[in-house]
């Protein structure tokens, strides 16, 4: 696919992941700004895909977008997700977590979104993730896994996001860095475009989460997309939205034999579900810098 585009200008496209309103022009200069510290991209076009105020709109049924089964599975398999391999205070931890969410199910609406707000409150207490300290509460937190769960409930928004991916995406070929959200967003965008992209890029994705996402993924059964030429996946540890490093075991070749390759990163400080956070680390500067090249 690379000797299709050779000598064409190649475009950088960024799609975020869940969080709140974002100013595109901002967020594109923050990203931006650090891949800059590894890796000088200032003379390609960068492109920003903000789909935020897509979760701004309420729907008729008011607290939908939290109140639902598909959210209690992802809250779930979070905890699922954290529990492997964790050492025995993290597990104490998780285990009074396993025993609130066992509750839910018995609870009306209101209640139930309290509960899950409330075991997120307890997941935020791990060490690793209390070192991270991205968010405040576990209400927070919950706000914005529910924009996964109202993405894959494919009643029109799931649409319009990726709409606006594919708008970026015509300008030519496209060197893809999709964070969180984001990397379902584009992945499944990705399988409805037929232009060259010599570079997929995940950070902080939960597209290998099995119960919730995984098997929702469209088309079936998920596989890389055909216009990818390669495709690199970044994980830490301690980020609560990732699942483990069972990417490159669950997406099927394209024609190309892309697979995913997954690599784990460790940041330090706060915040390690943040895009910039993962953009930060040279491997994965140089690496999108070598593609647009």
């Amino acid at each position: 696919m690379d000797d299709v585009v050779a000598g064409e200008p190649r475009q950088l496209v960024f799609v975020h992941g869940i969080g709140g309103l974002r100013d595109a022009v901002t967020e594109r200069d923050t990203w931006l700004a650090a891949l800059a510290r590894s890796a000088d991209l200032a003379a390609f076009e960068t492109r920003f895909v903000d789909y935020s105020s897509e979760f701004t709109v309420r729907e008729a049924q008011g607290q939908d977008e939290i109140e639902n089964d598909l959210l209690l599975e992802l809250v779930d398999e979070l905890v699922a997700e954290l529990s492997e391999d964790a050492d025995s205070v993290s597990s104490r931890v998780l285990a009074d977590a396993r025993m609130q969410l066992s509750a839910v199910a018995e609870q009306g609406p209101g209640r139930a979104v309290r509960t899950l707000a409330n075991v997120l409150t307890t997941v935020l207490a791990l060490p690793g993730l209390r070192r991270a300290g991205q968010w405040a509460s576990g209400r927070a937190l919950l706000g914005h896994v529910a924009q996964v769960s109202r993405y894959l409930q494919r009643d029109g928004l799931d649409l319009r996001i990726r709409n606006r991916v594919r708008e970026a995406l015509a300008h030519g070929p496209s060197v893809v860095v999709a964070h969180s959200l984001g990397s379902v967003v584009a992945f499944e965008a990705l399988h409805e475009h037929a232009g060259p992209v010599p570079l997929l890029v995940t950070l902080g994705s939960p597209l290998a989460m099995s119960t919730v996402v995984w098997h929702r993924l469209t088309p079936r059964p998920p596989g890389t997309p055909a216009c990818v030429a390669r495709w690199l996946n970044y994980w830490d540890r301690d980020d609560i939205v990732v699942a483990r490093p069972r990417l490159n075991r669950r997406f099927l070749p394209n024609e190309l034999g892309v697979v995913p390759e997954s690599t784990r990163v460790d940041s330090t400080g706060i915040w390690t579900h943040t895009a910039t956070k993962y953009l930060a680390q040279p491997q994965i500067a140089i690496a999108i810098a070598d593609a647009l090249r």
